[in-house]
């Protein structure tokens, strides 16, 4: 009887530390076939039927309606330009041009891919957002104190990652988005 009680004891420690590590892994890894264009991170795989199992998890985990490659293409950034982890304590100038979508937008997030709630219920930018004669030349801050012009507050002073959806992607976007240029992300004054 005390072996019997031995193995099970064994056998449920096993599950919960194998079912433990698979959700550490899941929430915390990277894509499968992982794409890096400056800041930005996307899996060539995402939303295709190629994706391996661990990218499908990772989608079904923080790609709430993602949609197939062909109708939209999602980068990440957790860092700036010079690789530093984004903080709210901090501003930031997201610099970009033309964007190979028919639309697209920017939207800021916690670590764990929940919007932050802020004053202003602000939360993203989309090229609708852009002035006609701006939309080869952008620039969009990023930051806990209210600016003018195109801002989305962070809402924290903790960490957060930024998500740029490009709806409808055309040309390299489509084909091979290690080919593209996306958005600098520059990092200005922080907050003591």
């Amino acid at each position: 009887m005390k072996a019997v009680l031995k193995w099970v004891g064994l056998i449920v420690v096993g599950l919960a530390l194998g079912s433990g590590l698979a959700v550490w892994q899941i929430r915390t890894g990277g894509l499968g076939n992982v794409v890096r264009v400056g800041p930005w991170t996307t899996g060539r795989d995402v939303g295709t039927a190629d994706a391996d199992i661990k990218t499908r998890a990772i989608v079904a985990l923080r790609g709430l309606l993602a949609l197939p490659a062909k109708e939209a293409r999602y980068f990440t950034a957790a860092t700036d330009s010079a690789g530093a982890p984004l903080s709210g304590k901090c501003r930031y100038a997201m610099t970009g041009g033309d964007i190979a979508a028919r639309w697209w937008s920017v939207t800021l997030y916690d670590r764990g891919g929940w919007l932050i709630p802020n004053r202003w219920s602000r939360y993203s930018i989309g090229s609708a957002r852009i002035p006609a004669g701006e939309a080869e030349h952008w620039t969009v801050q990023i930051g806990p104190d209210e600016q003018p012009g195109l801002w989305i507050p962070t809402g924290t002073d903790g960490p957060f990652e930024l998500t740029l959806r490009a709806y409808r992607p055309q040309g390299e976007m489509a084909r091979d988005p290690s080919r593209i240029s996306l958005p600098t992300i520059t990092k200005g004054e922080c907050r003591p």
